[in-house]
C-alpha cells in the first residue's frame, strides 16, 4: 500500500508535515511520528512540522511545530495526515511543494493531493503511519513509536471503537516493541486536575435525552463556554464522550455556540452517523462526525435527524 509514499519521500530533499487544524491524538502523534520516521531513516533529508498549537496534546515530544518560510515548499513533499478535506488543513501551503501525498482513514470526501492513500478499515491514521513502517522495515525510536502509539490509543477509543481489530493489537505490539512507556504515556493523556474532574462533572449535569429517544445531547452557549475557563475545542471536542456509555443512548451530540456557529460532535456506539452529519455540511466517521451550523434551531433540527435515523433503524 504504501510503495508509492515511500518513493516520494526518496526522491524529495525536503518533507513537510501537515494535518488537520486543532490537532487530537491521532492528527498529532502521526505528524510526529512520521517526521521521526523520515529523519531516523533518512538523516539526510530536512523535515518540518507545521500548524496550529497542539493544544491539550502539548505534552508530547515534538509537538512544537516549526516555522518555515514559503521558500522551504521549492522542491519539497508536502504530506497532509488525518484530513478528509482541504479546508481542514492546517497551513494551506502544502498546496505550493512541488508534490503532495495524503494518508488518511476518514470517509472520502475530495482528492486534494497528487497521491492519496486512503484507507477507511484503520481504526486511526496512527495505524496506518505503523503499517508503513513496519510495511517498509524502517527502525523506530521510543519517541517515534510512542507518538503513534499515542494516536491509535486516542482514536480507538483506548482499543474499544469497532473499527479495532487483530490488525491494531499487532501493530500495537510492533511499537511496544520500540520502548512505548504506555504508564508514563496514560497519566499524561488521563490524569486530570480536580478543577478538570468538576468541570467535567457541570457538562454531565446538562446532559439531556431528546424525546425519550436514544438520542442525548448536550447545549453550550458561547456564555457558557466563556465562563468555563476552557477553549472552545475543549469544550465541543473534549466533552462529548462524557455521554458514552450510558444505556439506552445510542447516539449522543455536543452543541457548541463558537464564532456566530455552532459545532457539533456526534457521536454513536450503534448507527451510521456519517450521513446526518455530511447533510449538515460535515464529515468524519460512521460513528464518529462532526459538523458545523448556523444556529441553534438548526443543531434542533439535527437532532430530530438522529431521532428519525434510529426509528427507520429498528423498523
Amino acid at each position: 500500500m504504501f510503495e508509492e509514499l515511500k518513493k516520494e519521500i526518496e526522491r524529495a530533499h525536503t518533507v513537510i508535515i501537515h494535518r488537520h487544524t486543532h490537532p487530537d491524538g491521532d492528527a498529532m502523534g502521526s505528524q510526529i511520528g512520521l517526521a521521526g520516521i523520515i529523519r531516523e531513516n533518512y538523516p539526510e533529508k530536512k523535515v518540518y512540522t507545521v500548524g496550529d498549537e497542539a493544544g491539550r496534546y502539548a505534552f508530547m515530544d515534538g509537538a512544537v511545530m516549526d516555522t518555515v518560510g514559503d521558500d522551504a515548499y521549492d522542491g519539497a513533499l508536502a504530506v497532509v495526515l488525518d484530513c478528509a478535506s482541504k479546508a481542514l488543513v492546517s497551513d494551506k501551503r502544502f498546496a505550493l511543494a512541488a508534490r503532495t501525498a495524503r494518508v488518511d482513514h476518514h470517509i472520502y470526501c475530495e482528492t486534494f493531493t497528487d497521491l492519496e492513500i486512503v484507507d477507511t478499515s484503520f481504526e486511526s491514521c496512527c495505524g496506518m503511519i505503523a503499517a508503513f513502517a513496519k510495511e517498509c522495515g524502517f527502525s523506530l525510536s521510543s519517541g517515534t513509536a510512542t507518538a503513534i502509539f499515542t494516536g491509535m490509543v486516542t482514536d480507538s477509543g483506548r482499543f474499544r471503537y469497532d473499527s479495532t481489530g487483530a490488525r491494531t493489537f499487532a501493530l500495537a505490539s510492533f511499537l511496544m516493541e520500540a520502548g512505548v512507556d504506555t504508564a508514563a504515556l496514560y497519566r499524561n493523556l488521563y490524569a486530570e486536575e480536580l478543577e478538570s474532574v468538576k468541570r467535567r462533572a457541570s457538562f454531565i449535569c446538562k446532559i439531556t435525552r431528546y424525546k425519550d429517544s436514544a438520542v442525548s445531547y448536550i447545549y453550550n452557549t458561547a456564555e457558557e463556554v466563556a465562563s468555563s475557563g476552557m477553549d472552545v475545542f475543549s469544550v465541543s471536542r473534549g466533552m462529548v464522550n462524557v455521554m458514552s456509555d450510558i444505556r439506552g443512548i445510542d447516539i449522543w451530540v455536543n452543541f457548541t455556540e463558537a464564532e456566530g456557529k455552532v459545532l457539533c460532535e456526534l457521536r454513536s456506539s450503534v448507527y451510521n452517523i456519517n450521513p446526518v452529519a455530511v447533510k449538515y455540511g460535515g464529515g468524519g466517521h460512521k460513528k464518529a462526525s462532526g459538523a458545523s451550523v448556523a444556529d441553534r434551531e438548526t443543531a434542533m433540527m439535527m437532532l430530530e435527524d438522529l431521532r428519525r435515523l434510529t426509528e427507520e433503524e429498528n423498523a
